[in-house]
């Protein structure tokens, strides 16, 4: 019996987030006994701590999130405690993991940004397994420093728990050169995001039913911008297609597009399964779209590009990316899904190889 606890970015109420923790742990599962998500929930993440870093001491503002806030604590805390399996306590803070309850056979962090300390307000800890002890083997699971350069403050907070891990695997070959240039760490490999790990026909089988009939235009955007909204529009008077927004925010709805309001998780799936095309900023939606074999049309967004950028790479389909808002012409350089899949077919392997060595490591320590 081999237990792997996991520490990752679940708490975020981010629908990409959720559902990489969710591929985490069942791709971990193809090679454990028993795979727990430790939960660990970072400050900003729930409760008045969420709401503040939305109205940054604004009380209009917070009002104006609320109803938000009460959509997200149904429909993103009902899918954790639905698919996740979470610890039974709750780590609030650094402090809690003093005298930490050892009770893992391997102990994993990622995937996902967990490493990212511009997104995490500064380096954490926990995410890089300093609670988990000495004796116990340490791995990373396609985590990600969301940047292709950490300035050297950071490098030096972080060395000491960067150098514990057995081994290391990063979402995005930008964290294989950080890892070998600024912490000379040369154990480390890329492999893809957990998502794409797992095949389509897995998301298929727990996708929810179609909301939409018909052919149309799924917008999921991060980052609100005019030139994205009137983009969509040109879009959809080129194609004939209505647009449907995904809206993860009440505030979205007044955006152009049909609104499809703080849907339920596995909605996300099936709704960029069934589109003609995904419209997005988002690394998660570019991962998905590819993935269920719908074309994506993808702008980057201003901040956190290179994991989008390098995904397009790796599947060889960069003509993908608008070049800007006058480029319509990505409706006609069209992906090859057939090539896309042979190339995450060869990368849900080096995944697999990844896995099969540190399962074999983690049964040789129990030894």
């Amino acid at each position: 019996m081999t237990t792997a606890a996991v520490i990752t970015l679940h708490q975020v109420d981010n629908y990409g987030t959720q559902l990489q923790a969710y591929a985490t742990q069942e791709k971990l599962k193809q090679y454990f006994d028993n795979v727990v998500l430790i939960d660990y929930r970072r400050p900003d993440t729930y409760g008045k701590g969420l709401v503040d870093s939305f109205a940054k001491g604004n009380p209009v503002k917070a009002l104006a999130f609320l109803p938000t806030y009460l959509l997200w604590k149904k429909v993103f805390d009902g899918f954790r405690s639905e698919y996740l399996n979470l610890t039974e306590k709750t780590y609030l803070s650094e402090s809690d993991f003093k005298n930490f309850n050892d009770f893992a056979d391997v102990y994993v962090s990622g995937s996902d940004q967990v490493w990212n300390s511009e997104w995490n307000k500064g380096v954490i800890p926990c995410f890089y397994l300093d609670f988990a002890p000495d004796g116990k083997p340490k791995y990373a699971y396609a985590s990600s420093f969301g940047r292709s350069h950490l300035d050297e403050n950071e490098v030096n907070q972080s060395k000491k728990y960067i150098d514990r891990f057995d081994m290391i695997s990063v979402r995005e070959q930008s964290g294989v050169d950080i890892l070998n240039d600024q912490y000379g760490y040369h154990n480390a490999v890329q492999i893809v995001d957990p998502t794409l790990a797992m095949p389509a026909s897995f998301w298929r089988s727990i996708a929810t039913r179609p909301r939409v009939k018909g052919d149309y235009i799924l917008i999921y955007n991060l980052n609100r911008s005019k030139e994205f909204d009137g983009y969509a529009d040109e879009l959809s008077r080129r194609t004939g297609l209505p647009i449907y927004r995904f809206c993860t925010r009440v505030d979205q709805v007044f955006r152009n597009g049909k609104s499809l309001v703080v849907p339920e998780i596995l909605d996300f799936v099936s709704l960029v399964d069934n589109a003609k095309y995904v419209l997005t900023d988002s690394f998660h939606a570019t991962a998905f779209s590819m993935n269920m074999g719908t074309e994506p049309i993808c702008i980057y967004p201003g901040q956190y590009s290179g994991r989008l950028s390098e995904f397009l790479k790796l599947v060889d389909s960069e003509q993908c990316h608008v070049d800007g808002y006058d480029d319509f012409d990505v409706i006609n350089r069209h992906v090859d899904f057939a090539k896309v899949e042979r190339i995450l077919d060869a990368e849900r392997t080096r995944v697999d190889e990844y896995l099969a060595n540190m399962q074999q490591a983690v049964l040789a320590n129990k030894q």
